[in-house]
């Protein structure tokens, strides 16, 4: 990856790793106010949720990315290098037009919450904001997947062993 791609992916990983942080803290923090102390204190519940919904959506783009999401390859392994790339294409592509149309629909969603006004009950936060989560992980997915694609584009065929 170019120096701006690797500068991305390591903002994305400590984005991640503050939501984990912040989402174990959270949920720590609620389980001894609940069970210790008797107080059950909402907002850290909904923190705990918010930081989840990110750092899944992050981790998402993250292991496409790095190609450590599950995949059966039992198939395009037996494949030849030219219908093994063919499929690759395919794939990134689906995988590209998938993410910009949940891309659209959610400023959809975004704008609707905005006209709302609505705010989550705990943190009193503008409900876009968790909702934001989405049309970030999805524009990051898709320009990270094209980038790839240019990759599989100028990489020279493997041959067969």
């Amino acid at each position: 990856m170019n120096s701006v791609a690797t500068r991305l992916c390591k903002i994305e990983n400590a984005i991640i790793a503050v939501c984990f942080i912040v989402m174990t803290a959270a949920a720590f923090a609620q389980v001894v106010n609940r069970n210790l102390i008797g107080a059950g204190i909402s907002w850290f519940d909904e923190l705990a949720r918010y930081c989840m919904v990110y750092m899944t959506l992050l981790a998402t783009e993250a292991g496409l990315r790095d190609g450590s999401q599950i995949s059966i390859t039992a198939v395009t392994d037996k494949m030849p290098p030219a219908l093994k790339r063919v499929v690759q294409i395919i794939v990134k592509v689906v995988i590209i037009g998938f993410s910009c149309t949940i891309f659209w629909s959610s400023l959809t969603i975004i704008k609707k919450q905005i006209l709302s006004g609505q705010v989550s009950a705990g943190l009193s936060l503008p409900m876009w904001l968790p909702y934001l989560a989405l049309p970030i992980a999805f524009s990051l997915i898709a320009i990270v997947q094209l980038y790839c694609l240019g990759l599989l584009f100028k990489a020279p065929l493997e041959e067969k062993k």
